[in-house]
């Protein structure tokens, strides 16, 4: 399953969990990003959480109305066990995404 995030939903969540503001300029930055909010959030430490294996990101630019106008976009593909079922899965997307949100 993937999921889309703006970058500056990324950092304000590792603001919120560190208190450092980040610079993301690859996808490399937001794997490393991603690997902090998972370790240190406490709403990821349920059994499902620990069926994750892996988040592979990778990213785009959105273009808003012109070439200098732009928004970093990363896509989060989540690599779970085999044995999860789709709604567990969902849960645990869901439950990033409004952590995302909140942030």
């Amino acid at each position: 399953m993937k999921v889309k995030v703006e970058s500056e939903k990324i950092v304000k969540a590792v603001k919120k969990l560190d208190g450092i503001e980040i610079v993301l300029e690859n996808a490399e930055d937001a794997k490393e990003a991603i690997s902090l909010i998972l370790g240190k959030s406490q709403l990821f430490e349920g059994d499902d959480y620990k069926k994750l294996k892996d988040v592979k990101v990778s990213s785009f630019q959105k273009y808003e109305t012109s070439a200098v106008d732009y928004k970093m976009i990363f896509l989060l593909e989540f690599l779970f066990d085999d044995d999860m079922s789709l709604d567990s899965k969902v849960t645990v997307i869901k439950g990033l995404q409004e952590f995302f949100g909140k942030a």
